[in-house]
């Protein structure tokens, strides 16, 4: 059997080939489901909406990320190894496209008053199969591209994912997301297909809007993108890789340096979930946001995300994986305590009084302004802090390791996500503050940029490139 080596398809700085284009289009085709369903339309919506307890829904809410959390962070490594193996991702990215797309088109039935324990089901199952998804494709990545140009591909894609994310979020904004009080959108029309915003069916919409656009935008790579030669069966692969898991566990114990990025990694990743899941709810429940309100906060953030990841990018390929993550969690935590600072009449922890009433139209009160200059800094950083620590495993370890170590790296994105969600969630309902929930969010940011400062960069033994 061939072994693929780095140089195989490699780009060359300004040309990225078919194959590698395709694989860029997997961050496109999946990027809405977290951008328009977890974060911007639906989940504010199951909080501020769906129920009438928005501090009761947040928890909830919470404990779904938790839940899914958990299961990935166990079975995550466990498919990395088998992948490895098994040598093709391709059948397994499908086989749980299928479970995602099945669940985001299900979300048409959250009408308000539904059972709220089906739509969480239905949000883990989703999540679930998401990075699962991503963990296939982001073992790809080092066969595909060589180590000078896998930082700026890396983030190139991810920009393409916030692109794709925000083309979603305009169309769902300007023609499908009604002002409660007018019945009609952004731009004055009625909402297409007769949505009635009044129960919820804008919002609604978006799991079934994702779901085709996965559909549709992940045949590129299926189509385009090479595959690793297949290797075992996949029942002596499933042997094989619990196996493999075991060695690459005990293995890192000397790999120190490895080790010690994965641990920083899980550590600031858990803060960086926890504003992707908690951020939008979190708004949407202190101002009492629209969806409308969401979606154009949305829309904003996304668009200085796509201009982060491009100078990232840039920076990546010029001072390194490092200075990237690095840069981006400052930035993150200075965004961090700029909102849980700000309440309806103040910020800065009430050091700067801010008026109540404000203009008319979107975001009118002195307070909602500041908001969202805070959601820039999340917006600037939270594209390059994970596109950038993908490719600082990247370049760290070698192509037939890759799928185990990223299965791990997966595990290290949510081995203890749970934690960041459940803080908030027992902080808040302890508390009866979302604002002191999301403080908790603080100790995984500065405690992961703390220990990532003494790692090595690639993060080998000898801190030189493989």
């Amino acid at each position: 059997m061939r072994v693929t080596t780095r140089t195989d398809m490699k780009t060359s700085h300004g040309t990225i080939d078919r194959g590698v284009r395709g694989w860029m289009f997997f961050d496109w085709a999946a990027q809405p489901f977290f951008t328009v369903v977890t974060t911007f339309i639906f989940g504010p919506y199951f909080v501020s909406r769906m129920t009438d307890d928005p501090v009761s829904a947040q928890t909830a809410w919470s404990n779904a990320a938790t839940i899914s959390g958990v299961i990935i962070a166990i079975l995550a490594p466990i498919l990395g190894s088998i992948a490895d193996e098994s040598g093709s991702r391709k059948p397994w990215i499908a086989f749980f496209a299928l479970i995602k797309i099945a669940c985001l088109a299900l979300l048409w039935t959250a009408a308000p008053g539904s059972p709220v324990a089906f739509v969480m089901l239905l949000m883990i199952l989703a999540s679930i199969a998401a990075e699962f998804s991503i963990v296939f494709n982001d073992s790809m990545m080092p066969r595909l591209v060589s180590q000078q140009d896998v930082g700026r591909v890396s983030n190139i894609a991810w920009g393409m994912g916030y692109m794709g994310g925000m083309i979603v979020l305009i169309f769902v904004v300007l023609f499908l997301a009604g002002n409660p009080t007018t019945g009609k959108t952004l731009i004055g029309l009625d909402p297409l297909f007769g949505l009635d915003p009044a129960t919820g069916e804008d919002a609604r919409i978006t799991g079934p809007i994702s779901a085709v656009w996965y559909l549709i935008f992940i045949l590129p790579m299926f189509l385009f993108t090479p595959d690793a030669a297949k290797g075992k069966a996949l029942g002596a692969a499933v042997r094989s890789g619990l196996r493999e898991i075991r060695s690459t566990l005990g293995e890192l114990r000397h790999r120190s340096n490895i080790l010690r990025f994965l641990i920083a990694r899980m550590i600031y990743q858990d803060g960086v979930n926890g504003l992707l899941v908690l951020g939008g709810v979190f708004a949407a429940a202190m101002f009492g946001w629209s969806t409308m309100e969401i979606g154009i906060y949305g829309i904003i953030l996304n668009i200085v995300a796509i201009f982060g990841c491009l100078v990232a990018g840039r920076v990546d390929r010029a001072l390194g994986s490092k200075v990237v993550v690095m840069v981006s969690l400052g930035l993150l935590i200075v965004a961090t305590f700029g909102i849980i600072s700000t309440g309806v009449d103040f910020t800065l922890f009430g050091l700067v009084s801010l008026p109540i009433t404000g203009t008319d139209g979107l975001f009118a009160t002195p307070a909602e302004k500041a908001y969202v200059l805070y959601g820039l800094l999340i917006g600037m950083s939270f594209g390059p802090v994970q596109a950038s620590s993908r490719s600082y495993l990247a370049r760290s370890v070698e192509l037939h390791e890759a799928g185990r170590y990223f299965g791990i790296y997966s595990l290290s994105g949510r081995a203890t996500s749970f934690l960041a969600t459940l803080s908030f969630s027992v902080v808040t309902a302890w508390s009866g503050s979302p604002r002191a929930g999301m403080a908790t969010l603080l100790v995984f940011l500065i405690g992961g940029l703390v220990l990532l400062l003494r790692t090595n960069y690639p993060a080998t033994d000898d801190g030189k490139a493989l």
